[in-house]
């Protein structure tokens, strides 16, 4: 007989597991400590791991002071190289049970972590993924064909992969921290989101999604990704789904 959900509750909440953020950043002072500060007050065990990926606007100030007044958190930095180079370089200093990507520039909400990470620490999940697409959270109207796009995107996983996911470009994804750092991970650029997603579903683990917030920001509001990540993405998929 399984236990009701209070009990689960009342058991996840005694043992709960450690939870590493990988907080890949270029050019977000404006954001960045707002995001770090509501993981903060979530008061989950957590490791944060901060890659600095060649800011040049004072993120790297702001990082090398917000770190020095608390302790489980890794700051590093490196040459501007991308965000799959920064997810890359924060895998090797993980801890935690849970690896969790975290963006820096809060269309994300660090307040869908929890529910995020529970499928893992119920045992049924290997990788998590938030969708954007899937409805029953707050999203921001905007971007038709920045849709259109991540549908596309999503469909051809679902054809390619044999799976059902509605955001596979999603920047929410938590794993069992051995899951990750498993992955031959490659990509240097955002083609890293299609990468992961071919590789945990080509391995056939255990993934689950679920709704989550989204605040996207416009390319006047700093958004970083283009229309070519899209193509490279394609490419991305059917490369991974062909020889890896």
């Amino acid at each position: 007989m399984l236990p009701d959900k209070s009990a689960w509750d009342r058991l996840l909440a005694a043992y709960r597991m450690r939870i590493s953020f990988l907080i890949p950043a270029f050019n977000e002072r404006a954001t960045i400590l707002e995001v770090l500060e509501r993981i903060e007050t979530l008061g989950l065990d957590r490791q944060l791991i901060i890659v600095d990926d060649g800011s040049t606007d004072g993120t790297s100030d702001l990082l090398q002071d917000w770190q020095s007044a608390r302790e489980g958190v890794v700051l590093v930095r490196q040459e501007h190289a991308g965000k799959g180079a920064a997810i890359r370089a924060a895998i090797p200093f993980v801890d935690g049970d849970i690896a969790v990507i975290q963006d820096a520039d809060m269309e994300y909400d660090p307040a869908d972590v929890p529910a995020l990470v529970e499928p893992i620490e119920r045992g049924v999940a290997d990788v998590v993924f938030g969708s954007r697409l899937s409805g029953g959270r707050p999203q921001r109207a905007y971007l038709f064909w920045h849709l259109v796009g991540n549908r596309f995107l999503s469909m051809l996983t679902n054809l390619l992969y044999n799976t059902t996911l509605s955001d596979m470009e999603t920047g929410y994804k938590a794993f069992r921290s051995e899951v990750l750092s498993s992955l031959d991970l490659r990509q240097d650029d955002f083609s890293i989101e299609p990468e992961i997603t071919a590789k945990v579903c080509k391995r056939k683990l255990r993934i689950y999604q679920l709704p989550i917030s989204y605040y996207g920001r416009t390319r006047d509001e700093g958004k970083k990704i283009t229309w070519r990540d899209g193509f490279k993405a394609i490419w991305v998929l059917i490369r991974v789904r062909i020889h890896n």
